[in-house]
């Protein structure tokens, strides 16, 4: 019987532009209620952007604001800090 590779899912970051394994990305979410924040899970309902896992680009991601245009939102400077948690394999609550 012949192995069936399962497809990755891949993600566009919106910093590099590059697609990358789902696993690679770190997605953020703004909600219907116009609140901003870390999706851990990937599942949260809302409009999603995918952040690569490397400080510098979302160090670049702060810089460029390329978040609060894809969003369309005001991003708090929490986010930033729990996404270089995520980074460093630290959990956020």
């Amino acid at each position: 019987m012949a192995r069936v590779n399962k497809k990755i899912p891949l993600r566009k970051c919106v910093v590099t532009q590059e697609l990358k394994p789902k696993k690679e990305l770190i997605r953020v979410v703004r909600n219907k209620e116009g609140e901003v924040f870390v999706d851990p899970s990937g599942k949260q309902n809302g409009r999603g952007a995918y952040v690569s896992k490397d400080a510098t680009i979302v160090n670049q991601a702060k810089k460029t604001k390329v978040l609060e245009r894809h969003l369309n939102a005001q991003i708090d400077e929490q986010l930033y800090e729990q996404l270089q948690l995520i980074i460093e394999g630290k959990k956020i609550e």
